[in-house]
């Protein structure tokens, strides 16, 4: 949720969502390896298939997006994201009953802001978040959907966009071993909260994230 801001800040939203790619795809490995066994198959079934379909549309629609555009999309999804995460939490809301429509509408969702600018992260938060998912499932299940669509990604990037090279790659491979700190000390951090500690620091990430975009 940091990552996304800061390297867009720096190289621009289109050109560092292709950046970012091959280091999420890096990350996904180490979080696919540690949480697989807690993902919700339920809900993986019912996202796939919309995201798939929100990537499509995401990579069609960025070539018509300008880099300001591109910039305001990202501070919008994530500001929107905070504010429908606060109201849920603090909110004191209930679980929002699971359907068929509200996943096919997080699933398109997290494709298409996925394609846009790597920014699913906060969207399939605020939709993991009304579901009450206990942190492992929801580390596990958000592990899992990323792995898959960000490699589902890949070729987007590489035949539409052109926004991975080989650059991209050597890149993600020479911080191997920081991704691989960062995802240690995440499972490290994890561990010493509860599920509604969990919940509320994916909120202060969302909002410094937000704050990151607003005041760049």
């Amino acid at each position: 949720m940091l990552s996304v801001p800061l390297l867009a800040i720096a190289f621009g939203g289109k050109v560092s969502s292709g950046l970012m790619l091959p280091m999420l795809l890096v990350a996904d490995i180490f979080g696919v390896l540690y949480y697989h066994r807690h993902a919700s198959v339920k809900h993986l079934k019912t996202l796939f298939p919309w995201a798939a379909i929100g990537i499509i549309v995401g990579s069609i629609a960025g070539n018509f997006i300008s880099e300001g555009l591109f910039r305001i999309i990202m501070a919008l999804t994530i500001v929107i994201s905070l504010f429908v995460m606060i109201w849920m939490e603090a909110g004191g809301k209930e679980k929002i009953p699971d359907n068929m429509f509200l996943g096919a509408g997080a699933g398109f969702l997290g494709g298409f802001t996925s394609m846009i600018g790597n920014l699913a992260g906060t969207v399939m938060a605020v939709y993991f978040i009304s579901m009450k998912l206990p942190k492992n499932n929801f580390i596990g299940t958000v592990a899992w959907f990323f792995f898959v669509i960000n490699w589902f990604k890949v070729p987007f990037h590489i035949w539409v966009w052109h926004t991975i090279n080989a650059d991209s790659w050597l890149l993600a491979l020479t911080l191997i071993p920081v991704i691989l700190l960062g995802a240690y000390l995440g499972i490290l951090i994890v561990k010493k909260m509860t599920d509604k500690t969990y919940r509320w620091f994916i909120i202060s990430m969302t909002f410094v994230a937000a704050m990151v975009m607003i005041l760049k």
